[in-house]
């Protein structure tokens, strides 16, 4: 039964002044539309209690009390405002419309996601920081490890170099000059040719400017310089007049500084080959020479250190003689650096160890080089022997040049030799072939 049936409500509980119809279709009459007398007759009894703020129960307030000043216009404050005391009816709409622990109101989930999803963007903030932190904590050892490495690598290369007083005091230049020298040392016995000591066979330059390519020129064996007024093949220069005459010649023939110096003993060269589990050589001549021992077929071979010394000493059957050689040995040189500094010999420990362990037994070096003279040469090695590095020979007027007491000689074109020379420091000769051979061949 609604409020409005009850003839006892008093008007102030009436609802609201919303017409409503009953079911007779009849418009019921609202407070307003009541006599004064009907409105003024509900009994005091039934005006709304007020609610005791601190237990939550409610008393009678028909009665104000003296203390309570008579309510002025305007509204009422939220303590001002009397509540009705609850009914059965409204009890249960309260009771049945709270939500439960387990429903929080639609603010307040979003307040929990918007708190949710805040502790986890401040959680994907933070998993960076954390990462990075591992990041640099694994770079920083790896670094260590590295540095260590090295530092084991330079003293084991520095201690094991065998070092010689080679260089003069000629002023340095703008490039990087190596001379590079093959060595057919006998160590006081006779060579096949009847001759004795040592002699340097192979005779490299090797030249890397400061900016352009780098160049690997050969000079040959047999020419013809002057030494001390007595006229000599460049080759024995180091057996009769030792080591800083020999440079003082080079520098003579090339016009520039020679900052460091590198003598391969061609026995050891075996054992560098061999270290390195062989090179890749190439020939396009059949060839079968006894007195170098090269037995050869046409084409590309990957070869041991005995088929690679052979290679670089063969001569006799070569159509070019001399300058084929010169030729075929700076290949080898070429395939050793090449393989040397690839991966599969820098990343490979045991390898790298063996090979290491077989240069330094094998070259000797001047006073000032250091492991990062030897890193730096072989790099330039493996530039000039490529595609954009410069080969060849020195410029000659005459291959056969006979001399008394010397024999069949090389003279060289001292004019053009120190041209070229001068282009290769400079960095301004393009890459190529240079030299007589190249020109006569082309």
């Amino acid at each position: 039964m609604s409020n409005t049936d009850d003839p006892t409500t008093p008007p102030s509980f009436a609802p609201s002044p919303r017409r409503r119809r009953d079911a007779d279709g009849a418009t019921p009459r609202t407070t307003s539309d009541m006599t004064p007398d009907a409105a003024s007759a509900a009994p005091p009894s039934f005006a709304p209690h007020a609610r005791t703020a601190s237990t939550g129960s409610s008393r009678p307030s028909s009665t104000r009390p003296a203390s309570i000043p008579p309510r002025t216009s305007g509204r009422r404050t939220t303590s001002e405002r009397r509540v009705p005391p609850p009914t059965a009816a409204s009890s249960a709409s309260t009771t049945s419309s709270t939500p439960s622990s387990s429903s929080a109101p639609s603010g307040a989930r979003a307040r929990t996601a918007t708190a949710s999803s805040g502790g986890a963007a401040v959680a994907r903030r933070r998993h960076p920081h954390r990462a990075r932190r591992i990041v640099v904590a694994i770079l920083a050892t790896l670094l260590a490890i590295a540095l260590i490495g090295g530092l084991s690598v330079w003293h084991w290369v520095d201690s094991g170099l065998r070092r010689a007083d080679w260089l003069t005091d000629t002023p340095s230049g703008p490039a990087t000059s190596w001379l590079i020298l093959g060595s057919d040392e006998r160590d006081g016995t006779t060579g096949q040719d009847g001759t004795t000591g040592e002699r340097t066979d192979t005779i490299l330059v090797l030249t890397k400017p400061k900016n352009g390519p780098s160049s690997l020129i050969s000079i040959p064996r047999d020419s013809l310089v002057e030494v001390d007024g007595a006229l000599s093949k460049i080759n024995a220069v180091l057996g009769l007049y030792g080591r800083k005459p020999l440079v003082a010649k080079v520098e003579d023939i090339t016009g520039q500084k020679i900052d460091h110096v590198a003598k391969i003993n061609f026995g050891g060269l075996t054992t560098i080959v061999d270290a390195l589990g062989g090179v890749e050589l190439c020939y396009d001549q059949d060839v079968d020479d006894e007195k170098s021992e090269m037995h050869w077929k046409a084409g590309c071979h990957v070869v041991d250190g005995k088929q690679a010394l052979a290679f670089s000493r063969m001569r006799y059957s070569d159509p070019q003689g001399d300058f084929g050689r010169a030729q075929r040995q700076r290949q080898v040189i070429g395939a050793i650096a090449k393989e040397a500094a690839s991966p599969s010999t820098l990343l490979n420990i045991p390898k790298l160890t063996r090979v290491g362990d077989a240069a330094m037994a094998a070259i000797s070096v001047d006073d000032p080089s250091t492991p990062a003279t030897m890193a730096r040469m072989l790099l330039a090695f493996r530039d000039a022997s490529g595609a954009g590095g410069i080969t060849g020979t020195v410029y000659w007027t005459d291959p056969d040049y006979y001399v008394d007491g010397v024999g069949s000689s090389v003279l060289l074109d001292d004019a053009r030799n120190t041209e070229l020379f001068s282009q290769l420091v400079d960095g301004t000769h393009k890459a190529g072939v240079v030299g007589t051979q190249a020109e006569q061949q082309g």
